[in-house]
């Protein structure tokens, strides 16, 4: 399997709209490592670690978010894989 990682800050309306939530599922449901969280400046960060697909898959859907949310920034930083993210979780 070709493993990927990377580490994403979305912008916009993303906090209180279950970004979190929705992004912890689906990576479960993908089976992608990793964690997500919100930041004190309004951002959601989060890491994805799993296969090419998978990984660009999730990044791709941040462009969008929940229905709730408005994105109006994504960046990405693709990053060596570490292997030790041990499941997907909301990190508080």
């Amino acid at each position: 399997m070709d493993l990927v990682r990377a580490h994403v800050f979305v912008e916009g309306r993303v906090q209180g709209v279950n970004f979190r939530a929705y992004t912890r599922d689906r990576a479960r449901q993908a089976r992608v490592e990793g964690w997500v969280k919100n930041l004190s400046d309004g951002r959601v960060e989060a890491v994805f670690e799993g296969s090419r697909s998978a990984v660009q898959n999730l990044v791709s859907w941040c462009y969008s978010g929940p229905s709730s949310a408005r994105v109006d920034r994504v960046q990405v930083q693709w990053e060596q894989p570490t292997g030790k993210e041990g499941g997907f979780s909301i990190v508080w």
